[in-house]
């Protein structure tokens, strides 16, 4: 694969044979973050885990304490009185069977789905759309809750969701590189911090295995695991 020219000055910064530090991996970073947008910063994490077994799935949500940099456009399925309650937590769409029809469609701008327990013999017409793009309402992650209004605070705040992927990776945003160090290491300790205390009993040996740290353009960045808990 070849890279652009500043993807090229970027990788002269790091070290790949070195596991750094996690405020070193993160300076890193966002001092190869020269994209002319603000670029993500995404951590990817590899579980000493077997992903195919139930006793051993790693999934959960947090919220970020410096948010993710990012306008969460939030859809919810509720009736009654949740409508108004979710609308009044800045929701961005709300109904029923029209946005199943309007789903069903193709139609996809938005980045969370909350829905009520009740509705979830609704909403679960759209796996097959929904499933694929992690975005399946789901209790673990708080997104199946009788508490809508709740939900959808958390998720303007800056929560997001954490799961295995087949290879037992999991991917996740940390907020943007104009965010800075500090901030960022704010989040980064945030989602480990829950990650770690996700470790299933049935989990054997090293929990951590890898950590890597990149901007959306910029080179990856690997943190030492031994010092991340796990």
């Amino acid at each position: 694969m070849k890279h652009g020219k500043k993807y090229v000055e970027s990788a002269k910064l790091i070290d790949s044979s070195v596991q750094y530090d996690v405020a070193e991996a993160l300076d890193l970073t966002v001092k190869t973050g020269k994209a002319k947008f603000d670029e993500t910063v995404e951590v990817h994490v590899r579980l000493g885990v077997d992903g195919r077994h139930a006793d051993q799935q790693v999934r959960g949500a947090v919220v970020l304490p410096n948010g993710t940099g990012k306008t969460v456009r939030a859809l919810v399925f509720a009736k009654g009185d949740k409508v108004q309650a979710a609308l009044d937590a800045g929701a961005d769409f709300v109904g029923a069977e029209d946005l199943v029809a309007k789903i069903q469609g193709g139609w996809t701008d938005f980045d969370v789905v909350i829905a009520s327990p009740d509705m979830m013999g609704l909403v679960g017409r759209l796996g097959k759309v929904l499933g694929p793009r992690g975005l399946m309402p789901n209790p673990k992650a708080g997104t199946v809750t009788p508490d809508v209004a709740k939900a959808v605070t958390e998720a303007k705040a800056g929560k997001i969701e954490y799961r295995l992927d087949k290879t037992n990776i999991i991917h996740c945003p940390i907020g943007k590189v104009s965010f800075g160090v500090e901030k960022l290491q704010e989040n980064f300790d945030a989602l480990l911090g829950a990650i770690v205390r996700a470790k299933p009993a049935a989990a054997k040996g090293q929990y951590i295995r890898s950590c890597t740290v990149a901007s959306t353009m910029g080179p990856g960045v690997k943190i030492n695991p031994a010092k991340l808990g796990g």
